[in-house]
């Protein structure tokens, strides 16, 4: 008898396991918008993590290198006028805007998925008056706190710094959107179910709402991490980022600053605005293909 059990589990799971890559397959044949943004994300990925164990990253520091040098023997990007090599600027300026986008988006999704899923499962006076401080916080222009922030904490201000400013507003959609979310599941036969069957607030909420929950959580995580990067690089291309990091935004405003557009350093230019519409474009295509695991109305099969 366990001997038939066994062999019956191991055939449950060797169906199983086929069975789940070809539902994978299918959908990322249905989705060719997702394997391009993958494909796109995985590039710079390997841009800047293979980059930054090839190349000697403190060449993005400046009198690295001779300045306004154009592409060459040596600076094969080239480098700024304030000499910094341009290659291993992109490639730690990369890692550190992609990094302060991770971290921005994950802590405003985690804090606003937690917001949004007690007020949802409470109900009552606590729902409206969370919902009540989201809604007012959201009629707020987000541009004019952050660069108030950015403005009085500049000094002192790291790519760390920089996400922690802009995840100080980005939980408020989030919450409001995982809010709305909880409202229509909280009161599904399945829910009611485990209330029944006595597991407590915490079981229902981490057992049952969010695993049917995460790939609308996923889906919203790379939405406020496109939105965290772009925050990002318009606080720095204005000035407000941090002085001593290469990031791409800063990069931007010393462009800018520097009239590279006026004296044709092209080599300067391009780097940074190339990766930014690789970056953004990835997310895109990305995002766009986890709309049909987010909104079951998209689902189809093959």
């Amino acid at each position: 008898m366990t001997t038939a059990r066994v062999e019956t589990r191991g055939s449950q799971q060797a169906q199983r396991g086929p069975a789940w890559l070809g539902e994978t397959l299918g959908y990322l044949r249905r989705n060719p918008s997702m394997i391009v943004g993958g494909l796109l994300l995985l590039a710079l990925v390997l841009f800047t993590g293979l980059g930054r164990l090839i190349v000697d990253t403190n060449a993005a520091s400046p009198l690295s290198a001779p300045p306004a040098q154009p592409p060459g023997p040596g600076v094969p990007l080239g480098s700024d006028p304030q000499g910094r090599d341009i290659l291993c600027v992109m490639i730690l300026g990369t890692w550190l805007t992609v990094r302060t986008g991770l971290v921005a988006g994950a802590l405003g999704v985690a804090v606003g998925s937690a917001i949004g899923l007690y007020a949802g499962y409470v109900g009552g006076r606590r729902d409206k008056a969370i919902t009540w401080v989201v809604d007012v916080l959201l009629t707020v222009p987000a541009i004019l706190l952050l660069v108030m922030i950015a403005a009085v904490v500049q000094t002192e201000l790291t790519s760390l710094g920089m996400a922690l400013i802009i995840a100080a507003l980005a939980w408020r959609r989030p919450a409001r959107q995982v809010r709305s979310q909880m409202l229509v599941i909280r009161n599904a036969g399945y829910i009611e179910m485990a209330r029944l069957s006595g597991l407590g607030p915490l079981g229902i909420i981490f057992g049952e709402i969010v695993p049917n929950l995460l790939p609308f959580l996923i889906s919203s995580f790379v939405t406020a991490v496109s939105a965290a990067i772009l925050a990002g690089v318009g606080l720095e291309a204005m000035g407000l980022g941090p002085q001593n990091e290469p990031t791409l935004g800063m990069t931007i405003f010393w462009i800018m600053e520097l009239s590279a557009f006026l004296r044709g350093m092209w080599w300067w230019i391009v780097p940074p605005l190339a990766i930014l519409v690789v970056l953004f474009v990835g997310l895109y295509l990305v995002n766009a293909g986890l709309d049909e695991l987010a909104n079951p109305r998209l689902r189809r099969r093959a």
